[in-house]
């Protein structure tokens, strides 16, 4: 299906709904228990020098999330549709490792909303994870789900924002150090592995097509909505950058002051040091809310990649997803282990986003694809191409560390 000129090119009150509900939805899945995990136990190992790594990763993550959304939006196609077309077959190899990377993530998202009961209220990890499985599938049965996800995901969001901010600034932060690291860190060869992790965590996998579906289920495609894609991943991606710079000098904070973290839940720690009992609490909310909307945009996007493989799976889609939630929680309760399920998945997510960032790349110039009318800009392309290079030459170099990481 090529891209036809629609002179409607604001959006309807219901699509203005859905582009915020979008924005949230790739954000909050970033910013979900592996984002909590991920940053805490990074910035306790690499300290300050660890913003260069966020903000390598968030120049990444604009560039491959831009171009994947673009395309999506101006074309009218889900990522494995495009994929596909650009290479037969493409698309239904990266709907398999998006699936794949997306159950790993949804079982630590369930095991972390299973320790945020447990933070909370005291029950067991398990219990609480399957209470958790719970409430997000009613919020799926529900008759307006897709309403209703996208409000949850944008509240959460917020309270998340607020939370994680305000303990940045009890913790008092060196912002100078961080500010000076972000450019010249001490050894950036040893933040390869962190820098692949945060960017599977934040555009790999499911995440960097999460918000381009939600767009194309509202109808926000064509050329006259390009800029509404536009604005609205880079505002994801902002909302992204801000939550994790908050929750890293909040974290320098704490450990700069030698606070050694809980490698069981290291994000706790963050937060008990900077406010106490009331802070061990707050972050159990803070990861109730991480949990819940990053099991929503997780199960939401990962089942969008299988409607392509039969029509019945389109009919059946909420009722999938309630399937893949189960699943996931079921999965958990047998497993566990999730901080390193957290760490891992991100850095699988990772492997994807060459992969299927190539193949948008293609398919932005040509025509069949995204019609004769559009013009992707050749500024953002090289930006695409360069981000597939690194990422490629990231995860080789990074695959050493990530298996030493399993093992210990």
């Amino acid at each position: 299906m090529t891209a036809t000129h629609n002179t409607n090119a604001t959006p309807n009150k219901a699509q203005k709904i859905a582009v915020w509900g979008a924005i949230f939805m790739m954000a909050t899945s970033s910013v979900g228990p592996a984002f909590l995990t991920q940053t805490s136990l990074f910035t306790e190992k690499y300290l300050a020098s660890f913003a260069f790594a966020i903000l390598l990763s968030l120049i990444i993550d604009v560039a491959a999330q831009l171009n994947i959304w673009r395309v999506i939006s101006v074309s009218n196609l889900r990522g494995q549709e495009v994929a596909n077309r650009v290479f037969p077959g493409a698309g239904h190899l990266i709907s398999v490792l998006i699936v794949l990377g997306g159950l790993a993530f949804n079982i630590g998202n369930i095991g972390g909303a299973g320790l945020a009961l447990n933070v909370i209220f005291g029950v067991p990890i398990i219990l609480g994870s399957f209470i958790a499985g719970l409430i997000i599938i009613s919020i799926f049965l529900l008759r307006n789900a897709m309403r209703i996800m996208d409000f949850v995901v944008q509240f959460l969001g917020l309270m998340m924002l607020v939370m994680i901010g305000y303990v940045m600034l009890q913790s008092s932060p060196p912002v100078q150090e961080a500010l000076l690291r972000s450019v010249s860190p001490d050894d950036p060869l040893l933040l390869l592995l962190p820098i692949v992790t945060l960017v599977g965590g934040t555009v790999g996998g499911y995440i960097s097509f999460s918000g381009g579906h939600r767009l194309l289920d509202a109808g926000i495609t064509g050329i006259a909505h390009v800029r509404t894609a536009t604005r609205a991943a880079v505002i994801g991606i902002l909302t992204t950058g801000v939550v994790r710079i908050c929750l890293f000098l909040a974290t320098l904070g704490v450990v700069s002051q030698g606070i050694k973290l809980d490698p069981s839940n290291p994000a706790a720690a963050v937060f008990s040091s900077s406010l106490g009992v009331i802070g061990y609490k707050v972050f159990g909310l803070m990861l109730l809310a991480a949990s819940i909307s990053s099991v929503i945009g997780c199960a939401y996007t990962s089942v969008s990649f299988t409607r392509s493989w039969h029509t019945w799976i389109a009919r059946q889609q909420k009722y999938i997803v309630v399937g893949f939630i189960a699943f996931s929680t079921a999965v958990y309760c047998f497993l566990g282990q999730p901080v390193k399920i957290l760490v891992l998945a991100g850095a699988l997510n990772a492997f994807v986003l060459p992969v299927a960032l190539a193949c948008m790349l293609i398919a932005a110039k040509r025509p069949s694809i995204v019609g004769t009318e559009y013009r992707h800009p050749n500024w953002l392309l090289a930006l695409g191409i360069l981000t597939v290079v690194v990422t490629i030459v990231g995860v080789v170099l990074s695959f050493e560390s990530l298996l030493k990481f399993w093992a210990s």
